[in-house]
């Protein structure tokens, strides 16, 4: 998995020096000397001028450094606090500029949310009602309880959903709700995952019934336990059995079986904070097992013990590589 993009980013030597290069130029440390050296650099090879040009992007969407890293270039360039920014600096610009947008989205949508977790966090929770709800990881949900309905508002992320019975005098239907559409619980248990376009449902217990935002299929559809599909705003996906440990996540642990190692990976990133490069090489690789997922290097070592890949850590493990052993 390259990124967001096919464009594959600079390599990560460029990516480094292009961070160290703005996080200087930030401080107002460079010389004359220094600066004619900054010069010469910035176009003395393609990957540190494609380097460089990610580096633009990012001073003219912030007018200089985001703000979380602008004192530490004010820093000692050996102190701490400056190789941590510099690491997450570089993660940046390997990102950018396709994952902006969604970046900056998630991250307004994540703050005004009414409960949320961050990158690698799980969180749970006992509604007023009694139902339980568990949030994965950079998870983002609104909860609206009112005399007429109990709704959950799943703006980024995926939830696990063990609903309650209403014991209100009105019988008020639990709804999970997303840009995609709305799922009413039908005495049950279920995850749910919002993608950007997509909503994946996989029901556990009971059944869920779910009308499309864009209704022009008709009726409601119902999924029973053991069953999962996507949909999107106006048109439902394949049903298909669902695996029996779909929620796995829940108890820590990421499950494997026969899964390509390009899939495992795009599962394993949502739970670190970085950037994973895989060589195609190996992305069809077929594995198997359960790896945690509160320490992603563990896993990613346990990989490497396991399986013929090699894992390879740069910009103080920020970007990891892996390459067939």
């Amino acid at each position: 998995m390259l990124s967001r993009r096919q464009e594959p980013p600079p390599d990560h030597q460029a990516l480094e020096e292009a961070a160290d290069w703005l996080m200087r130029l930030s401080g107002g440390e460079l010389s004359d000397t220094e600066r004619a050296e900054w010069e010469c650099w910035k176009v003395s090879t393609p990957e540190r001028v494609r380097a460089w040009g990610r580096a633009q992007l990012l001073q003219s969407k912030f007018g200089g450094l985001p703000p979380s890293l602008a004192m530490s270039a004010l820093d000692r360039p050996s102190s701490p606090q400056r190789r941590a920014a510099l690491g997450k600096l570089a993660m940046i610009l390997a990102i950018l500029p396709a994952a902006w947008g969604s970046w900056k989205l998630a991250e307004s949508r994540q703050w005004s949310a009414d409960y949320r977790t961050a990158i690698g966090q799980r969180r749970e929770l006992t509604l007023a009602d009694g139902s339980h709800i568990t949030l994965n990881t950079d998870t983002a949900i609104d909860v609206l309880f009112d005399a007429h309905q109990r709704l959950i508002q799943l703006r980024e992320g995926e939830i696990r959903v063990q609903t309650a019975p209403d014991i209100s005098p009105m019988t008020r239907p639990f709804v999970v709700s997303t840009r995609q559409g709305r799922m009413q619980a039908l005495g049950t248990g279920f995850t749910v995952r919002e993608l950007q376009s997509r909503t994946h449902l996989a029901v556990l217990e009971g059944a869920v019934q779910v009308e499309l935002a864009d209704n022009r299929q008709g009726s409601p559809f119902i999924i029973n336990a053991g069953q999962r599909t996507d949909f999107s705003s106006d048109h439902f996906g394949l049903l298909t059995a669902t695996p029996r440990y779909i929620d796995a996540w829940t108890q820590g642990m990421l499950m494997a079986d026969k899964m390509r190692l390009a899939d495992f990976v795009a599962e394993l990133t949502r739970y670190r904070r970085g950037f994973v490069r895989l060589d195609p090489a190996i992305a069809d690789l077929r594995i198997s097992g359960a790896y945690p997922i509160s320490d992603t290097q563990r896993t990613l070592n346990m990989l490497a013990q396991t399986y013929p890949i090699l894992v390879s850590g740069h910009l103080n493990g920020y970007w990891i590589t892996l390459s067939a052993a």
